[in-house]
């Protein structure tokens, strides 16, 4: 059964958080982003956000917190969009988007979102473009571990998802643009 929400999942610095705002606004939806509330989980615990999926791959009460309000999310009112890179399994009936991104170009991405976003710079704890890299992939492959490990899914298999967008090719105004075309095309069949 097919639920107003919209789950957008993705490469590391592909602009999940920047679009899901944008189609939330567009749509007149909420918004939850799973990643801060992973930071914020990171930061009561003192943590790094690499720290804090490091731990998470021996305490599976980490990703239970996330995962457990992912699930309220899909028992709860509609009319949502959520970044995460789970919620397309949790959420099963959701409208599933993909954004694609080299890390090369994720790496100066996110570096440049760091001096804007107050949550990010408490969680990164990085000083250059190189380290946010080395950061992206290590957080990156131990959520792949852990998701495969705790679930037997692969956040990355764009089988997974309705849509899938480079969002190197399409500007954060087209990307909103085509999610919310597709998004209200699929609702109504």
């Amino acid at each position: 059964m097919k639920k107003e929400i919209v789950t957008i999942a993705g490469a590391p610095g592909s602009g999940k958080s920047s679009t899901a705002n944008l189609v939330a606004d567009e749509l007149e939806f909420k918004r939850f982003s799973s990643g801060d509330f992973f930071r914020q989980v990171g930061i009561e615990l003192g943590l790094s956000v690499t720290e804090t999926n490091i731990r998470a791959e021996t305490d599976p009460k980490i990703d239970e917190m996330t995962d457990q309000k992912l699930r309220d999310l899909n028992n709860g009112p509609e009319k949502l969009v959520i970044d995460s890179r789970t919620a397309y399994h949790w959420i099963p009936g959701s409208f599933k988007v993909y954004l694609d991104l080299p890390a090369e170009i994720a790496k100066e991405r996110i570096f440049n979102n760091l001096k804007e976003n107050k949550l990010r710079q408490q969680s990164e704890k990085v000083s250059t473009s190189e380290e946010v890299y080395n950061k992206i992939r290590e957080r990156y492959d131990s959520e792949q571990k852990r998701y495969w490990d705790l679930y037997k899914i692969n956040s990355t298999d764009r089988n997974n998802f309705d849509l899938i967008i480079d969002t190197n090719k399409n500007n954060l105004k087209e990307v909103v643009g085509i999610i919310v075309s597709e998004y209200k095309k699929w609702f109504e069949n």
